[in-house]
């Protein structure tokens, strides 16, 4: 297993994998890959981007998209997407990414990571799994105009 930073050139393979990964159960979404790719590359446009892409013997396996920001409490590593590809899942990877997210916020001198989850969804365990505390106070609100 390797991990690298995530370059312009991945973001293709990191849609394909995205979409591959989101559009299945227990998700369901309906991405197309090219608004995966548009999505995918506004992350990586943002000028406080930080992407790491994890391979399996030259296999694309998973990726994580993520950015650094200001905070009252310090600088923070957000992370905004994570995903493993599905033939790829549960062998780890996800958190060897996750792990790797905390040396490089350490390194870094970021006091905190931060992430959305859905709720209901296996990812919610995996976090919780690997010490994330849910902010029980914070909500996110959205509204359909």
């Amino acid at each position: 297993m390797t991990i690298q930073p995530l370059t312009e050139n991945d973001l293709e393979d990191c849609a394909k994998v995205f979409v591959q990964t989101y559009n299945q159960a227990p998700w369901n979404y309906q991405w197309k890959i090219n608004d995966a790719v548009n999505y995918l590359a506004e992350y990586y446009s943002s000028a406080q981007f930080k992407g790491f892409i994890l391979y399996d013997h030259e296999v694309f396996a998973g990726a994580m998209f993520a950015h650094t920001k200001t905070w009252w409490t310090g600088d923070q590593l957000y992370i905004d997407e994570l995903f493993i590809a599905p033939n790829s899942q549960k062998k780890g990877y996800g958190k060897a990414l996750m792990n790797y997210a905390e040396r490089y916020a350490r390194d870094n001198g970021l006091g905190t990571i931060t992430l959305m989850t859905h709720k209901f969804m296996p990812s919610m365990k995996f976090y919780e799994g690997i010490n994330f505390v849910h902010a029980q106070p914070f909500v996110i609100l959205f509204k359909q105009p």
